[in-house]
């Protein structure tokens, strides 16, 4: 369970595969992965890692990605 950051991807990003491919390509700590079944995956033990680059909002359609900063102001990070 993370301790300072969550993330949340719109399932219908999740099911993209070209979209899928490019959030697992573009974070540079490797929260996305793509299991075998297809898809996206948020890798729950890499969470923490994020540095807040925001590679992730610029890759995916405006509000379907959020950075959720689980902190202080409980800041949610999302290109609008």
């Amino acid at each position: 369970m993370a301790l300072f950051i969550e993330v949340e991807v719109d399932p219908k990003v999740a099911g993209d595969a070209e979209l899928a491919k490019k959030l697992i390509e573009v974070c540079p700590v490797n929260i996305f992965a793509q299991p075998t079944t297809g898809g996206l995956q948020i890798v729950d033990k890499h969470l923490d890692e994020c540095t807040l680059c925001e590679l992730c909002l610029n890759a995916a359609p405006p509000g379907t990605v959020r950075v959720r900063k689980l902190y202080a102001d409980r800041a949610v990070l999302e290109r609008g």
